[in-house]
């Protein structure tokens, strides 16, 4: 992952063309929870059922629904967003989206004329700053972990961790390290939830994510640049189920690099 200037204003572009597309985050008007549904998705025709493990979506051709670019006119049954091949449901031009969290199913509708996304003015970012990129060291766990966390939505779910990123801070005496909590996907990236004492204050919304390359050899180095830590989700809409820091992620300075709020007309 390149730290240049060039580099960071293209990310910068495509975090910003990334959340106006017209099914982007900031389309997102609702996220319903099928075993909580008792009338339907609000505001959209059809029945959608729980059968077993799967779901099973039931409307008419006048309801005016689309299953992969298909009219539907009948039942069929849906794959959420976690299979290798999601359902793509339409309904005109808002998106249905069935996803999967920890066994339970819910439907998200994004919807391009959303007023978060007719107001959408940008994203607001401190300058770039070379200094924030540093070299980190990756240790995992002896066996992974999953810690309870809040989430944007209210509730408390699982955050899956692999192990910790240990680095040193710009200004920070120099024999301090810092570390913080990674999760760790199938191709070895690493990725934290945090926060910093700048985090909420003047604007700034209350936590970021990070991601970073996969440590490169068998001493876990890796590269953690703080000018990509992007704002999550929910800072874009209010209905998504970010997790937030989990214990330990809190750094005690502020981080003056990355995303810092979204701007609004």
């Amino acid at each position: 992952m390149s730290s240049s200037l060039d580099a960071w204003k293209r990310w910068r572009d495509d975090r910003v063309v990334t959340a106006r597309a017209p099914h982007g985050p900031l389309a997102l008007t609702g996220t319903y929870w099928l075993a909580d549904l008792r009338e339907g998705v609000p505001g959209v025709p059809g029945r959608w059922e729980l059968q077993g493990s799967c779901v099973i979506l039931t409307a008419t051709r006048h309801d005016g629904l689309e299953v992969d670019n298909t009219p539907l006119d009948g039942s069929v049954r849906l794959c959420p967003d976690s299979a290798p091949k999601p359902s793509l449901v339409t309904h005109g031009g808002r998106l249905l989206l069935l996803i999967l969290r920890e066994g339970e199913y819910a439907v998200r509708v994004y919807d391009p004329a959303s007023e978060t996304r007719t107001s959408f003015a940008g994203i607001d970012a401190h300058p770039f700053a070379p200094e924030w990129s540093l070299p980190a060291r990756f240790t995992p766990y002896p066996e992974p972990r999953t810690v309870a966390v809040g989430n944007a939505d209210g509730r408390e779910r699982g955050l899956a961790l692999a192990g910790t990123v240990a680095f040193a801070a710009p200004g920070a005496a120099e024999d301090r390290t810092f570390t913080l909590q990674v999760g760790q996907d199938g191709d070895g990236e690493l990725s934290a939830v945090f926060a910093d004492a700048g985090s909420g204050r003047d604007g700034a919304f209350r936590f970021r994510f990070v991601s970073l390359a996969a440590p490169s050899g068998a001493d876990g180095a890796t590269v953690l640049d703080l000018n990509r830590a992007y704002l999550p989700p929910c800072a874009f809409a209010d209905h998504f189920i970010c997790p937030f820091p989990p214990p330990g992620n809190t750094l005690p300075f502020a981080v003056p690099a990355g995303e810092k709020r979204v701007l609004k007309h």
